[in-house]
């Protein structure tokens, strides 16, 4: 078996499309321009090329974008004060601080800052209670993008049992609650499950965010299954560059899976897609209008 490929290029350009359909009439029709601003703490390469990415992405989608750059040396207290005001600015719509902050920072106390209505990137305690709860609220992108991919090749998750790799507060617990509201059965395996590869061998649906290059073996898939890989890690190379891989052993799992997420090209794409969903549903909660369906 050649597993098909699940292309992120293609569902992140739908996505996006469809938010800036959907931005052109808000503003047609209630003078509504959905604003995303972005807070960058230091100088980190990584960081800095992906704010820049979602600032290009805002603005070609027909949106307000905002960004605030702080020194690595900023306190905590300098980082609360532009959250502050970007929370009473009504301009902004959605506010996401990159992480990793500086050590001297505290990431939760920076998350707890941020406006639950503008908090784009779903991970105040408010969002996560909201999702798990069962209610409309704002959901991390990662996981928006996970779903949209799984249901590119299943119109129904209803029934599917999956299993999520990974418990993180980012990734893990959202895409399962996701799942469990798509009436899948989902089970949550992490570093202290018992016989993993037998709990993954389980899955119609396999989804793996562990951080583990090549960490979810060929053999651990059940033939058919569709695996999405969130992992995206460098690994060295003989030319010093090194290159990206995912979660999944890329090359075992295409011969085993029915259907297969790439790094790159896969989920990754997918996550600032969704952050201007998310832009477009907070601005439209602000201003009282229904929730946009995109």
């Amino acid at each position: 078996m050649t597993a098909r490929l699940i292309d992120g290029k293609t569902a992140a350009e739908a996505v996006r499309a469809g938010v800036a359909a959907e931005v052109a009439r808000l503003s047609a029709a209630h003078g509504l321009v959905p604003g995303l601003a972005v807070v960058l703490v230091g100088d980190d390469p990584a960081s800095a090329a992906y704010v820049r990415s979602k600032g290009k992405q805002t603005v070609a989608a027909g949106m307000r974008s905002f960004e605030h750059r702080l020194p690595a040396t900023a306190t905590q207290d300098e980082v609360l004060s532009v959250v502050a005001q970007l929370n009473a600015d009504p301009s902004v719509h959605g506010i996401l601080v990159q992480l990793p902050v500086p050590k001297q920072i505290d990431p939760h106390a920076v998350i707890l800052a941020i406006d639950p209505m503008k908090d784009v990137d779903g991970l105040h305690p408010l969002s996560a209670g909201l999702l798990a709860s069962g209610l409309p609220g704002l959901v991390p992108c990662t996981p928006l993008g996970c779903l949209y991919m799984a249901k590119t090749v299943h119109a129904s998750l209803a029934g599917m049992e999956a299993v999520v790799v990974g418990r993180s507060n980012l990734v893990g617990k959202p895409v399962a609650q996701l799942l469990l509201r798509e009436n899948a059965t989902v089970t949550i395996a992490h570093s202290q499950t018992r016989d993993l590869p037998a709990v993954c061998r389980r899955a119609d649906l396999l989804v793996a965010a562990v951080g583990k290059p090549g960490f979810i073996r060929g053999d651990w898939i059940k033939p058919g299954a569709t695996v999405i890989d969130v992992g995206i890690n460098r690994v060295p190379t003989a030319d010093g560059k090194g290159r990206l891989t995912g979660d999944v052993a890329f090359e075992e799992a295409v011969q085993v899976a029915g259907a297969v997420t790439p790094v790159p090209g896969g989920v990754g794409l997918m996550t600032v897609a969704f952050l201007l969903v998310n832009t477009v549903r907070a601005a439209c909660a602000a201003a009282g209008l229904p929730a946009p369906k995109i």
